[in-house]
C-alpha cells in the first residue's frame, strides 16, 4: 500500500475565513455570509470562475481575523447557488473540490486573495489498501446504526466510493468531532494517512455511543420500575377503597381539622378544593408534595386562637418600671394605648413606631409590652430586606415557594393577636424585585390588614388584631405614605443619672450573670460607674456602657481564676458538677459523711478571693487611658471658635465651628464636608454681617479685602442643616472683631439675613449632648422655649438656657466682651486682619 505524489499546482484565490465548521472536500455546505470582506471575497469569485478558497479562523468570536488568525490549511470550493437575503447577507451553496495550503496571503480591495498550492496523490491498489477500506466501512455503518442523528441508507450510499482519499473525507465530514479535530484530518493530506486517521477516531467514537446507549438503557430501566411501582400503589389504594381503610383515614383527619380550623370562607372553599384535587394525585408525585404543603401551612396559620390579654394597668406599670428606668413619657402613651384597649371591646390592633438613637431600649420595650399584656411576642428584622416577597411571599408557581416573613410570623406566634414587631423599619431598600416598605402600606393600614392577602395562601388573613411595633433610628428614610399609618413615639436619649440607675439595676447585675462573677467578688461603687458613663463612653443609649461593664467584669473573672491557679490547686479532674455534688451529699452515703467538711471546705476555698471595688483609678487601671476627655479643661476663650450642637442618629453631639480672616478680594471658603443647607447658612451669616457693619465696627467695604474661610472639623464626617447658623455668624463675627467667644457656652439656631434666630429640631438631644460634654450654658432660640417640657427636670435645673430672638442678642451672650466697646473701626483690611491676630495670640 503506496501512495505517491502525482502532481502539484498553484492558484491564486480570493480567500474567505469561516467560523465554527471545517469543509471537506466533497462535502456540499450551505452558509450565509454576512462580513463585508468576505461578501468582497465571494462576490470576486463569483465575478469569475466561482472558485473560492475557505480556510476556518482560529477563533470563532473575532469578526475581522488578521492572516495569522486563520489556519494555513483549507478546501477550494465551487459556489453552487447563491442568494441575497433581505438583510443584506448572502446565502450560499458550496462544494468542496479539493485541499489546499496557502503559500501567501495578501489584502486585495477589501478582502483575502490567497496563493494555494495543491497536491495530488496516487494511491496504488492492494490487498492492504482493501482491508483498511473495508475495515473504515464497517466501522462507520456500526458508528452510523448507534448514532440517532444520520440516516443509514444515505449514509451507506454515501461511502459507497473507490476513491480511499474522498471515503476518509466523507467519513470525517459527518462524524461528530471537535472544529480542532475536524481541522486536524483535513491537514492530512496522504489518503492512506488519513484514512487510518479516520478509523482511529471512529473506534474512540463507537466507544463513546457504546457508553451512552448503556447510561440510556439503565435510566430508561429506572424509569419502568418507577411506572410499576406506580400501577401497584395505584392498585393498593383502589384495594384500600374497596376495603374501606387505609389511606382514606388521612384524608378524612385533614378534612376534619379544615373543617375546625375557623378558617375564612374563602379560605375553607380553597382548602376543600385543594384536598380534593391531592385526593385524585398520585402520593409521590412532585404536585401531590405542593399541594400538602399548602394544606400544611393553611392550617399551620392561626385562624381563631387568641392570648387573653392582660389589661390591668397597675400590672403593667410594674412590669415596664421594672423593666426600665426612666422614659416616663414614653411608658405613659403606652399605659394610655393599653387604657383605650380595655374600654373598647373589640379594639383594633394599633401600630406604633420607636424612633431613636442605637441602644434607648426600643426592641427591649416592646418585649416589656408583651410581657405586660400577656401576649405571645415575635420579632421580624427588617434591615437590609430588599425584596417585596418577603413581605407577601412567592406564588406557589414558584419552586421552593414559600409564604412571606408576616405569616411565618403569625405561625411562630400561634395566636391571632401577638405582639408583632417590625424591626429596624428605616433600614429596608428596593430593587427589581419590588419595595417591600410598599408591601408593608396594607399590613400597617388597620383599614386594611383585616384583608392581607400572602400570594402563596392567596387568601384573605386577619391581621386587625396584631398589635404592631416598628422600631428606627432616623425616619426621613421611611416613607411618608407609611410614617402616615403609624404613631411615631421618639425616645430621646438618657441623661448621665439615668445611665448611672440603669447601669446599677441592670447592665451590673446581668453583666455579672454573664461572666460569672459573683457578687461578694466585685463592687461597683457611684464613681467608678461615673467614670465609665463620663470617660469612656459617649452615645445616647447604654449599649456602650453595658459593653464597658462587661469588659471590666471579664477582667476582674479572670483576675479569680489567677487567684485560684496560684492559690489552693484543684484536681484537674475536679468540675463544677463534682464539686455540687460533693457539697450536697446523696442520702445513701451518710456512711462517708465525716469526710465531706474537709471536701467542702477545700472546694469553698477553690472560690474565695477578696472583694475587687471598682472606683475610678480601678477603671482606669482595668480599662486603660481615659478615651474621651473632660472638656471642662478645653473651654479657652478663642477667636473664631464657636462650640454648637448637632442632631445626629445616634443621639446629640457637639460640633466646633472654625473662622479665620486672612487678606484676600471677598472669597468666602467652607470645608468640613458641609451640606448645601450649612453653606446656605454661611452665606446668610456674612450677609448679616454684612449689614451690621457699623454695629460690630468694621468698615463698610471690609469684605472687599478680605477672605474668610469657615472650618468644621472632622472634615471626612458630612454636615448639614440650618441650626449651625448662629454659630457660623459668631465665629465670623469674632474673627472680624477680634474679640474671643466665650469657651463654656454652647449655641443653636438658624439665621435669616435680618439676624433672626429661628427654632430647630432635635433640641432634647442637643441639650443632653451639651450635659455629657459638661457645657452648662447654652444659647437657644426662643421658639423652642415651648420644648423644654421634654427636657428632664435634672437637666433644666443644672443648665443656664438663654432664649434669643436675634443675632445681637446672640453676640451680646456669647463674646468675652461687648462689642459697643469697640468705637474705632480698622483703617484697612490689613489692620483688621493684623489684629485678629494679636488677640488670638493673646487668648
Amino acid at each position: 500500500m503506496v501512495t505517491t505524489k502525482d502532481k502539484s499546482d498553484t492558484k491564486r484565490l480570493p480567500m474567505m475565513p469561516i467560523r465554527d465548521v471545517v469543509i471537506f472536500p466533497f462535502m456540499m455546505t450551505p452558509f450565509v455570509v454576512g462580513r463585508e470582506s468576505s461578501v468582497r471575497a465571494l462576490e470576486e469569485a463569483l465575478a469569475g470562475d466561482r472558485k473560492i478558497f475557505l480556510a476556518t479562523q482560529h477563533d470563532a468570536t473575532i469578526d475581522e481575523p488578521r492572516p495569522d488568525e486563520i489556519y494555513n490549511v483549507g478546501t477550494i470550493a465551487n459556489i453552487v447557488q447563491n442568494l441575497k437575503l433581505p438583510d443584506g447577507n448572502i446565502k450560499v451553496l458550496v462544494e468542496g473540490v479539493e485541499r489546499g495550503k496557502t503559500v501567501s496571503v495578501s489584502e486585495d480591495e477589501g478582502f483575502f486573495r490567497a496563493v494555494v498550492r495543491t497536491t495530488a496523490f496516487r494511491v496504488d491498489q492492494g490487498n492492504q489498501l482493501e482491508t483498511l477500506v473495508g475495515r473504515v466501512t464497517n466501522l462507520f455503518e456500526q458508528y452510523v446504526k448507534l448514532s440517532q442523528n444520520l440516516n443509514y441508507e444515505t449514509m451507506i450510499a454515501a461511502i459507497r466510493v473507490d476513491d480511499p482519499g474522498k471515503l476518509a473525507d466523507t467519513v470525517g465530514a459527518n462524524l461528530q468531532l471537535t472544529i480542532e479535530e475536524k481541522q486536524e484530518l483535513l491537514e492530512i493530506f496522504d489518503p492512506i494517512d488519513r484514512l487510518t486517521r479516520v478509523a482511529e477516531l471512529l473506534d474512540i467514537e463507537i466507544e463513546k455511543l457504546n457508553v451512552d446507549r448503556t447510561i440510556q438503557g439503565r435510566v430508561k430501566r429506572q424509569m419502568e420500575r418507577a411506572q410499576k411501582e406506580y400501577y401497584l400503589n395505584e392498585k393498593i389504594k383502589a384495594i384500600q377503597k374497596e376495603l374501606g381503610r387505609g389511606e382514606k383515614s388521612e384524608f378524612d383527619e385533614l378534612k376534619k381539622r379544615i373543617e375546625t380550623a375557623g378558617m375564612t370562607k374563602d379560605g375553607l372553599e380553597k382548602a376543600m378544593a385543594e384536598l380534593k384535587r391531592l385526593e385524585g394525585m398520585p402520593p409521590m408525585s412532585a404536585e401531590s408534595t405542593v399541594s400538602r404543603n399548602y394544606l400544611d401551612w393553611l392550617l399551620a396559620v392561626p385562624w381563631k386562637k387568641k392570648t387573653k390579654e392582660i389589661r390591668d394597668l397597675k400590672y403593667a406599670r410594674e412590669v415596664l418600671e421594672s423593666d426600665h428606668y426612666g422614659l416616663e413619657k414614653i411608658k405613659e402613651r403606652i399605659l394610655e394605648f393599653l387604657a383605650v384597649r380595655r374600654l373598647v371591646q373589640n379594639p383594633k390592633g394599633s401600630i406604633l413606631c420607636f424612633v431613636g438613637a442605637p441602644g434607648v431600649g426600643k426592641t427591649s420595650l416592646g418585649m416589656s409590652i408583651a410581657k405586660a399584656t400577656g401576649r405571645k411576642f415575635v420579632r421580624m428584622s427588617l434591615g437590609g430586606v430588599r425584596d417585596e416577597a418577603e413581605i407577601r411571599g412567592h406564588r406557589r408557581t414558584y419552586i421552593g415557594a414559600l409564604p412571606g416573613q408576616v405569616i411565618q410570623m403569625m405561625k411562630k406566634a400561634g395566636t391571632k393577636n401577638p405582639i408583632f414587631m417590625l424591626d429596624e423599619i428605616d433600614k429596608m431598600s428596593m430593587d427589581f424585585r419590588g419595595d417591600p416598605s410598599a408591601a408593608l402600606l396594607e399590613v400597617l393600614d388597620p383599614e386594611q390588614n383585616f384583608m392581607f392577602v400572602d400570594h402563596y395562601l392567596d387568601v384573605e388573613y386577619d391581621l386587625s388584631q396584631v398589635f404592631f411595633i416598628a422600631t428606627a433610628n432616623v425616619l426621613h428614610t421611611i416613607p411618608a405614605a407609611l410614617q402616615d399609618r403609624m404613631e411615631v413615639i421618639r425616645l430621646s436619649g438618657y441623661t448621665e443619672v439615668e445611665k448611672l440607675e440603669i447601669a446599677k439595676r441592670f447592665l451590673v447585675p446581668k453583666q455579672m450573670k454573664d461572666t460569672g462573677v459573683a457578687a461578694d467578688s466585685i463592687e461597683f461603687t457611684h464613681e467608678g460607674l461615673q467614670s465609665l458613663v463620663q470617660s469612656y463612653t459617649r452615645e445616647a443609649g447604654v449599649r456602650n456602657l453595658e459593653r464597658e461593664i462587661g469588659n471590666v467584669c471579664r477582667k476582674v473573672a479572670r483576675k479569680i481564676v489567677d487567684a485560684q491557679s496560684t492559690g489552693t490547686e484543684a484536681p484537674p479532674e475536679l468540675d463544677n458538677s463534682e464539686v455540687e455534688e460533693e457539697l450536697a451529699p446523696a442520702p445513701e452515703e451518710k456512711t462517708r459523711k465525716s469526710k465531706k467538711p474537709a471536701k467542702k471546705e477545700e472546694a469553698v476555698s477553690l472560690i474565695s478571693i477578696d472583694k475587687i471595688v471598682v472606683d475610678a483609678p480601678k477603671v482606669t487601671e482595668l480599662l486603660g487611658p481615659q478615651r474621651f476627655r473632660d472638656l471642662e479643661l478645653e473651654k479657652s476663650n478663642d477667636i473664631g471658635a464657636t462650640t454648637g450642637l448637632a442632631w445626629t442618629e445616634v443621639g446629640g453631639s457637639i460640633l466646633t465651628t472654625e473662622a479665620a480672616v486672612m487678606e484676600g478680594r471677598g472669597k468666602m471658603t467652607t470645608t468640613g464636608k458641609l451640606g448645601d443647607v450649612m453653606q446656605e447658612s454661611a452665606h446668610a451669616a456674612m450677609s448679616y454681617i454684612r449689614s451690621r457693619a457699623q454695629y460690630l465696627g468694621l468698615p463698610k467695604d471690609f469684605y472687599r479685602h478680605l477672605d474668610i474661610h469657615v472650618h468644621v472639623p472632622e472634615g471626612a464626617i458630612p454636615k448639614d442643616g440650618p441650626s449651625a447658623g448662629i454659630t457660623i455668624a459668631t465665629s465670623i463675627s469674632s474673627a472680624l472683631t477680634g474679640i474671643a467667644v466665650r469657651g463654656d457656652i454652647a449655641m443653636t439656631g438658624e439665621i435669616t439675613v435680618r439676624g433672626r434666630v429661628l427654632p430647630i429640631g432635635g433640641l432634647k438631644e442637643k441639650l443632653l449632648a451639651a450635659h455629657r460634654h459638661g457645657i452648662m450654658e447654652v444659647i437657644l432660640p426662643k421658639d423652642n422655649e415651648k420644648d423644654l417640657a421634654d427636657i428632664p427636670e435634672n437637666i433644666r435645673k443644672e443648665m443656664k438656657l438663654h432664649f434669643v430672638e436675634s443675632m445681637d442678642a446672640v453676640l451680646k451672650l456669647a463674646l468675652v466682651r461687648d462689642i459697643v466697646a469697640l468705637t474705632v473701626a480698622p483703617a484697612t483690611a490689613a489692620d483688621l486682619a493684623a489684629r485678629s491676630t494679636e488677640e488670638n495670640v493673646t487668648h
